[in-house]
């Protein structure tokens, strides 16, 4: 199973490429702001929402509004940072949403994305990114080689590096890169199913050296104070947000879980 979901995703990106989805020819300026200095001051929950209308594992989350307006009623409720997904494919994702929330908000913007090409790191930086997602298991699994290059080439492109894990192995191996932030993903990509938990036992006798984002599956502000708990630093959160019909009001909820 797992290996299916996974090479689905990247060749998801890889016909998004195809049809030249990246060839953007803009040049937006990312944010004036640094994601790690606000979750190292923040003394609320530091929040990364996140901007999607489909997902793998919902389907569809909400009906295609103005993405620039969900972006503001997500500042509006104490979001410090957006994510916006750019994957055509099962996401609903497309560059122009994304630059219509650069061209609204001055706030960290990751680009959410299989990122498995520097063609996409080139429309990252383009489009005025300040994060882009590396997922560990695509290297540890051998669909893609040599993470430190990726890496490289990202911050060589002025952007900083989400490398994300969902076992304590692929922590191990994230930490030996110079990825800025890393994430740990609740939900298993293999099975598509979501455990809080993931969170506690990948981090449970690990020094942290950078900031830890916990993502997926995050619904309340309990939720939030056991992730904190367990050592997460910041919170991507997506559907429960997206999915709510007062995207500002739950964002308020969940920002004030400490």
């Amino acid at each position: 199973m797992a290996e299916n979901i996974l090479r689905k995703l990247v060749n998801n990106s890889q016909m998004a490429i195809d049809d030249g989805v990246y060839d953007v020819d803009v040049d937006l300026q990312k944010s004036s702001k640094d994601f790690i200095q606000i979750i190292n001051t923040n003394p609320h929950a530091t929040l990364l929402t996140e901007i999607k209308f489909s997902s793998p594992s919902l389907g569809k989350i909400k009906t295609l509004t103005d993405p620039a307006s969900i972006a503001k009623q997500m500042i509006a409720g104490g979001s410090k940072a957006l994510s916006v997904l750019t994957q055509p494919h099962l996401f609903q994702g497309s560059p122009e949403y994304f630059m219509k929330v650069r061209e609204t908000v001055d706030v960290p913007m990751l680009m959410k994305d299989i990122m498995i090409d520097k063609i996409q790191i080139d429309a990252a930086k383009k489009i005025g990114a300040d994060y882009m997602l590396v997922i560990q298991s695509l290297f540890d699994q051998k669909f893609l080689s040599d993470i430190d290059e990726f890496v490289d080439y990202g911050h060589k492109q002025g952007l900083q590096i989400l490398l994300e894990v969902h076992t304590k192995q692929e922590l191990e191996n994230a930490l030996k890169t110079k990825a800025d932030l890393i994430g740990i993903n609740n939900r298993n990509l293999d099975t598509l199913e979501i455990d809080l938990k993931t969170t506690e036992s990948i981090l449970s006798g690990v020094e942290k050296s950078r900031p830890i984002l916990s993502e997926s599956g995050i619904n309340t502000p309990e939720d939030i104070q056991y992730l904190k708990k367990c050592g997460a630093d910041a919170f991507l959160i997506g559907s429960s947000i997206m999915k709510s019909g007062n995207i500002e009001e739950q964002v308020r909820k969940l920002v004030n879980a400490y």
